[in-house]
């Protein structure tokens, strides 16, 4: 499977059969110009605008938010998880979807804009996962030693951080660099790639911790 960074919390995630699913597509306001990009299906963690910008994506896809399960083109699976996207059970800011994805016999996870501590019961809903696309930048999500925390509870083999401070980003929240500082002196590899990579379920040992920092595509 192929996956896309098309910058802040919004990815394309493509199976080898070609179908798509995009994740949070965001407003231009974030600082961002959102990429031209299409989709069979869009996922939304929440209502707010650097998640929802759904007319952003072409393909007239399906638009999948809330607690849901579905099977996209007969292929792809989708699930979700309500969560919470503060410290206080939502009082703040509200409620977070997390969405899973089973693509090419991997568990791919998006934790949208998740901000609540973690928990054994919500660790338990997660797993198991491969991927982990993870918030990090704070203030408005988990932040870096809270998000080191969800790292080493669910052990993915792949974790590629989103939601922090990138060149142009009119968001208050912090860089990448405080949460891969959490990693010092731990077996764990850290790589910069582009806006795209590609994955194969064979070239995973489900021993180590591979953190991917991805370039903005927007």
């Amino acid at each position: 499977m192929k996956i896309r960074y098309l910058g802040h919390s919004s990815f394309k995630l493509t199976e080898s059969t070609g179908i798509s699913v995009v994740t949070d597509p965001y407003d231009d306001s974030v600082g961002y110009t959102y990429p031209a990009v299409s989709a069979d299906a869009v996922t939304v963690s929440h209502r707010h605008y650097d998640h929802d910008a759904v007319k952003k994506v072409g393909g007239n896809p399906v638009v999948l938010e809330g607690e849901t399960a579905y099977i996209l083109k007969d292929s792809v699976e989708i699930s979700s998880i309500k969560s919470f996207h503060d410290e206080v059970r939502g009082k703040k800011r509200g409620e977070n979807i997390i969405f899973k994805f089973r693509m090419d016999g991997l568990d791919i996870c998006h934790l949208g804009d998740l901000g609540e501590d973690c928990s054994s019961d919500l660790i338990e809903m997660i797993l198991p996962v491969n991927v982990l696309l993870i918030p990090v930048g704070g203030n408005y999500t988990i932040d870096a030693k809270m998000a080191k925390e969800y790292v080493d509870r669910i052990m993915p083999d792949i974790v590629i951080p989103m939601h922090y401070r990138q060149k142009g980003c009119r968001i208050d929240i912090d860089k990448v660099d405080d949460f891969l500082d959490e990693f010092d002196g731990e077996d764990v590899t850290i790589v910069e790639e582009g806006n795209e990579i590609e994955i194969d379920r064979d070239d995973l040992d489900g021993e180590h911790t591979t953190i991917i920092v991805m370039e903005n595509a927007g």
